[in-house]
């Protein structure tokens, strides 16, 4: 039995960090599993703005001024010297996913979109007080930034959607775990055209 469905007047989609040190080839982050969700995310959000609802990019961004997020680059020391750094091309949006007009940009320090950022402000209010209960996560990578958020979302009481198309990840079998644990746990799992379908029925109903 599905739990609920999506309800676009209520729904944001959220695209997490598809940005050019994480897709493009040879770049410092490169995650080979996201170019292969663009497809599914720009179907997804081409859908969502039809249907009235927010697209919301997310941004990881790295600081030469001072180590702004140092267990990351702890773990991953290369970060010390490059990658999604502020006021580098890494940090933009591939041209293929590029934010249209009315579309919000979040920068973000942590792999939790939530932490310290904006993004519960602009949710709660971007459609009249608290008129969003739902996120639609697409982005990478599927296990770090995507996963984190929506374990966050749920924590703030928010319907969490994870499109399996629309995500990639880094580590083998981690796609697969990922969906595992949100399905179970966190949310639902569904295809880029099991939300699409969703959303055009909901604006047909």
């Amino acid at each position: 039995m599905t739990p609920w469905e999506i309800d676009p007047a209520r729904s944001a989609v959220l695209v997490i960090d598809m940005q050019r040190d994480f897709v493009e080839e040879g770049r410092p982050m490169e995650v080979p599993a996201a170019r292969g969700a663009i497809p599914g995310i720009r179907a997804v959000c081409d859908a969502a703005r039809s249907a009235g609802a927010p697209v919301i990019y997310t941004q990881h961004v790295l600081l030469d001024e001072f180590d702004v997020s140092p267990l990351e680059t702890a773990y991953n020391p290369k970060l010390r010297q490059l990658g999604m750094r502020e006021g580098t091309d890494g940090v933009e949006i591939v041209d293929e996913l590029a934010p249209m007009p009315g579309d919000v940009v979040i920068a973000k320090h942590r792999y939790d979109a939530f932490h310290n950022t904006r993004l519960d402000s602009v949710l709660r209010s971007i459609r009249g007080l608290n008129g969003i209960d739902t996120v639609i996560i697409t982005g990478t990578l599927t296990e770090v930034c995507c996963e984190s958020t929506a374990r966050s979302a749920f924590m703030r009481d928010y319907k969490v959607a994870l499109v399996s198309d629309a995500t990639g990840a880094l580590l083998e079998g981690a796609q697969k775990a990922t969906e595992a644990v949100v399905a179970t746990f966190f949310g639902r799992v569904l295809t880029s055209a099991q939300v699409i379908n969703e959303l055009a029925a909901a604006r047909v109903g």
